[in-house]
């Protein structure tokens, strides 16, 4: 069974129903760490060899946070600047991520409509996105398209709760050898139909 690393990163999780309903819908699965960058670290000094052990030590990365200002918060930004250095992630002799998955799981305030040429944002998330993809590329990693949760504001209980059982059954899928082919030419990850709800 394939080890999956969430790399999770939320100021305010205490404030955000959405964040810890996925995060304690899944903190109990086998070979899965759920490594809370806040929590780990208030002071921003970050641990650079810890952290590039706990990546070699697993096969999946998931850059798990809030869409703030149409990135990450500061903290992961900070962590990716820090963590994935020359020479090691990147590089002549930058080889400890190839072959490596990688994904982003993101909440947005925004609905779906919002994020398109047409709406207010202007952009895709897969638009805005593009600077972890290329990261995920430069890295020799393989980078799969998003899981969403859009719309966070007006969310039901009910429609809250599919999501966190689909970010349950993401996980089982991506242990058990999910593969590019089962998402071919979709935007998000979301869609795959392994992950709709009954």
């Amino acid at each position: 069974m394939k080890k999956i690393l969430i790399l999770f990163a939320h100021p305010k999780l205490e404030k955000s129903r959405a964040n810890l309903s996925l995060i304690n819908h899944i903190k109990d699965k086998g070979n899965v760490t759920i490594h809370d960058l806040y929590d780990e670290y208030p002071d921003f000094h970050i641990d650079v060899p810890r952290e590039q052990q706990l990546l070699e030590a697993h096969d999946i990365i998931i850059w798990h946070h809030p869409f703030y200002w149409y990135s990450c918060p500061p903290l992961m930004k900070q962590w990716i600047d820090m963590v994935l250095e020359f020479n090691w992630a990147y590089g002549p002799e930058g080889k400890a991520l190839h072959n490596k998955t990688c994904l982003n799981a993101i909440t947005t305030g925004g609905s779906k409509e919002v994020y398109c040429s047409a709406g207010y944002n202007s952009f895709t998330v897969e638009q805005f996105l593009r600077p972890f993809e290329q990261t995920a590329n430069l890295c020799g990693m393989i980078y799969y398209p998003p899981f969403a949760v859009m719309g966070t504001h007006n969310l039901s209980d009910e429609k809250l709760n599919d999501y966190k059982i689909n970010y349950g059954k993401l996980i089982d899928l991506l242990q058990d050898n999910l593969t590019m082919q089962d998402f071919e030419k979709k935007s998000f990850i979301n869609d795959i139909p392994q992950l709709k709800s009954s």
